[in-house]
């Protein structure tokens, strides 16, 4: 440090240690604190408050900067010039001295979206063993925003939240799609990243816009304001948890399984001599029950080898639909509320013996099909040993109740997470935003090209850093495969992200082979995180050699009974990816039937076609819920992003 600059911090230093008349301090975002990562480059913002008109001095990287704040004690400072690198120390002086430690200088990036960016290493774990112990890196750091809302006003702080470095232990915590984002880039660049994570699981994209821009969504707006009067809410939120505890309570009341004279369904000992069966996993609305809600007991019987006791076990029991306990030989091992999270337990050592277990599982439905999801792990695994616990199990209803209405979720509604979550984070200079979220308003496809547009635009204009890089995932492939062409909400939802595509400085990464048919939350957040990474590489750091996506649709041209197909982002060339036929390209004439097609690539196009088409008007790719087995890619290995021509 420069000496003059020593000079000088420790007269403020000691001036500052004087008695002063004022009895204002220096307050700081909670944005702007210990292990923070500044945006390097020109003008970064640093900010707070202190007393009406107090001066203030920041000694920070060799540099001396002097400022007052305003009448109503706000002050900001823009540091220029800024180089990646750290840790530094900043220092700020004014009627008291605040000291920010470790900070690094690079580059933030907000993340923000529903459930899909929300969802936690911690859920992916069992994919990423060795991620996770290789994960030790201070240049890599998170802040998660608090979830909160406000209909009101937008706030200028939040209530809580620190930047967190990352290790095996605080990346369990970490966006498993921001994650593997920030590693990526960390890797190519070696510069450190910042993520902050303002996510909320279920969240509708105008929960994230502004009150000024919803106005063009008069339904939106409308219920902003209506959600500004807290007696709408308290009485809302009264109903809800009077009615959802007086349904749980009335269950549990009249739960067989639970007031059985003899012994509990869970007890080992229970006599299960009148319990039919049913293959697990699978949903009780297909057998002999029929479409119930309430609770169902399932219980199973499992040969236990010796080298399984003693130790440890790990139990996976899938998805459940919607709430379980579990009990093994009568000791309760785990429960979850709610129907997403995979179910995995942990079974203390000493509850398994030598011989005949048993596994009850309570299940409850308070809605729709109650049951065990296909296609997810179901086993018990200890010393070295696994059990299969596919197949048939005793079961036995429970009680029978009528379905639970569906909670208000008031955290959900028009610009409340806008004002708090995001307005408290838009003076914080960034380098971008990466984006996951539409699933919640797949049901209204038809307006989300034009609300995702207007928050965007939104939020450049709220930050004021103008069209700053915006990256987002288009929904991957999801719900079950259907043997023939039909129209689908997820596809056209998919259309609809595509098409914000035409905003300046936006850029997609497409995961239509990397969904689950059976789990709106798929696991594979490390290939989400390193195509979102590889759009930011292209857009936001130029590197123009990277290619950035897989095809996207150019434009088609008609020859005779064909359909020539162009695309960009076909980097190195056009490939079906195993090899074979390319598969889910259908054409329509002018009835506008659609029929499966024949499609070849051609001089870096695909050529479609069908001979039961004379006159070919339109061709569709991947246009489905979930097309399975869609295969064109890019030589680069990225899949094509579903599109339609007829629209």
């Amino acid at each position: 440090m420069h000496s003059k600059i020593k000079q000088a911090g420790f007269a403020l230093l000691i001036a500052c240690l004087l008695p002063v008349v004022s009895s204002g301090q220096i307050r700081l975002p909670k944005l702007v604190s210990n292990g923070m990562v500044l945006q390097r480059g020109e003008n970064t913002r640093v900010w707070g408050w202190a007393s009406s008109d107090e001066k203030i001095s920041i000694e920070f990287n060799d540099k001396l900067y002097q400022l007052k704040a305003d009448n109503n004690g706000d002050w900001s400072l823009l540091l220029s010039d800024l180089k990646a690198g750290g840790p530094y120390t900043m220092k700020l002086y004014g009627n008291d001295t605040i000291t920010i430690s470790d900070i690094l200088i690079g580059d933030v990036w907000v993340c923000s979206g529903q459930s899909n960016m929300e969802l936690p290493v911690k859920r992916v774990s069992p994919l990423y063993h060795d991620e996770i112990a290789d994960s030790q890196n201070s240049f890599i750091r998170s802040f998660t925003v608090p979830q909160k809302y406000n209909f009101n006003k937008p706030e200028k702080d939040m209530g809580g939240g620190k930047w967190i470095e990352t290790n095996p232990v605080t990346v369990l915590d970490f966006s498993a799609a921001a994650y593997f984002f920030a590693d990526e880039l960390y890797r190519k660049y070696k510069v450190p990243v910042g993520l902050i994570n303002a996510s909320l699981g279920g969240s509708p994209a105008e929960a994230w816009i502004s009150e000024e821009s919803l106005k063009s969504f008069p339904v939106y707006y409308d219920e902003a304001q209506r959600f500004k009067n807290e007696d709408i809410i308290n009485q809302i939120e009264s109903q809800d948890n009077t009615r959802i505890s007086a349904w749980y309570s009335l269950l549990n009341q009249i739960d067989e399984g639970l007031i059985y004279k003899s012994a509990k369904w869970s007890d080992p000992g229970c006599n299960t001599g009148n319990w039919e069966k049913m293959k697990i996993p699978g949903y009780w609305a297909d057998e002999t029950p029929g479409p119930v809600n309430g609770a169902v007991w399932f219980k199973r019987e499992i040969d236990v080898p010796p080298s399984m006791t003693g130790v440890k076990a790990d139990l996976d029991m899938g998805r459940i639909i919607d709430a379980d306990s579990v009990f093994i030989n009568g000791v309760f091992v785990g429960t979850t509320s709610y129907q997403y999270p995979p179910r995995r337990y942990t079974v203390p050592a000493g509850v398994l013996k030598e011989g005949m277990n048993t596994i009850v599982v309570r299940v409850i439905s308070n809605s729709g099909r109650g049951g065990f999801v296909p296609d997810k792990p179901y086993e018990l695994r200890a010393g070295g040993s696994k059990i299969d616990l596919n197949g048939l199990w005793q079961y036995k209803v429970g009680a029978v109740m009528d379905p639970l209405a569906g909670q208000t979720f008031i955290r959900w509604k028009p610009v409340g997470l806008y004002n708090a979550m995001i307005s408290p984070v838009t003076k914080y200079t960034i380098k971008g935003v990466i984006w996951y979220q539409g699933e919640s308003n797949v049901s209204r496809f038809s307006e989300y090209e034009k609300l995702f547009t207007a928050l965007i635009k939104d939020w450049r204009e709220s930050w004021n850093q103008g069209d700053f890089p915006f990256i987002f995932v288009q929904l991957p492939n999801f719900m079950e495969t259907k043997n023939e062409p039909s129209e689908s909400d997820w596809a056209t939802m998919r259309e609809a992200q595509l098409k914000t595509l035409s905003l300046p400085n936006t850029a997609m990464a497409v995961t239509i082979d990397i969904g689950e048919w059976n789990d709106i939350h798929p696991l594979n957040k490390k290939e989400v995180g390193r195509r979102l990474a590889l759009a930011a590489e292209n857009l936001a750091y130029g590197d123009r050699s990277v290619v950035p996506s897989g095809p996207i649709y150019s434009s088609m041209k008609v020859k005779g009974k064909k359909v020539i197909i162009s695309f960009t982002n076909t980097g190195s060339g056009l490939v079906a990816k195993d090899g074979g036929d390319l598969r889910y390209f259908t054409v329509a004439g002018a009835d506008g039937k659609f029929v499966w097609a024949k499609a070849i690539i051609k001089n870096n196009t695909v050529v479609v076609w069908n001979s039961a088409v004379s006159h070919p008007v339109t061709v569709r790719y991947a246009w489905a819920d979930n097309p399975e087995g869609a295969n064109l890619y890019n030589k680069e290995g990225l899949p094509a992003s579903p599109f339609r021509t007829d629209k």
